[in-house]
């Protein structure tokens, strides 16, 4: 039998079980350092399943990513990502989206996790470079998705203080203020 006792087979329940203890261990340890026996651990289900459901670890992790990624670029405007991004990111005790952290901590990782971090990077400032009609939209873009990516590396994987503590509606504030200069439209 592949699932724990007293467990009803369901496939979807059983994906999705996997695909969030998955994002839950990528976010706090990273892709090396994430176990397929600790997901499968974590999701109460054997880890064969994982196998069966994903094909591998790297696989699984390129679905998380795509998953959170893909579903905020979908369900956000673009004018409201950076802002809802940031927002995610500085949530109290991962209440958010921990793809940004996820990303972070599996930023050595190769091959399908790296092209997938690649992808949804760009896609994210594809999106954002649409909020500028300055020549160097593309550049203002990449340096609004540096940062968000280095608050989240400061705060969430340094811990560095006084980011680390900050109160998040302050960090939105000064945040967001700036962003809006450098993605702003020339009248």
């Amino acid at each position: 039998m592949s699932e724990q006792p007293g467990r009803k087979r369901d496939a979807a329940a059983t994906r999705l079980a996997l695909l969030d203890a998955a994002a839950e261990l990528f976010a706090e340890r990273g892709f090396d350092r994430t176990t397929v026996r600790d997901i499968a651990k974590l999701a109460g289900v054997n880890q064969s399943l994982l196998f069966r459901y994903f094909g591998s670890k790297e696989a699984l992790f390129e679905a998380v990513i795509a998953r959170n990624g893909r579903e905020q670029l979908a369900a956000t405007p673009p004018e409201r990502l950076f802002s809802a991004s940031l927002r995610s990111m500085l949530a109290p005790d991962g209440a958010g989206n921990r793809t940004l952290e996820t990303y972070l901590r599996s930023s050595g990782s190769d091959g399908v996790a790296a092209a997938i971090r690649q992808e949804i990077g760009e896609e994210y400032a594809r999106v954002l470079a649409t909020l500028t009609d300055a020549p160097d939209a593309e550049l203002r873009a990449d340096l609004a998705l540096a940062w968000l990516m280095g608050i989240a590396l400061v705060r969430e994987i340094s811990g560095k203080e006084p980011l680390a503590s900050a109160d998040p509606e302050e960090v939105c504030r000064l945040v967001l203020t700036a962003t809006r200069t450098l993605l702003e439209r020339s009248e």
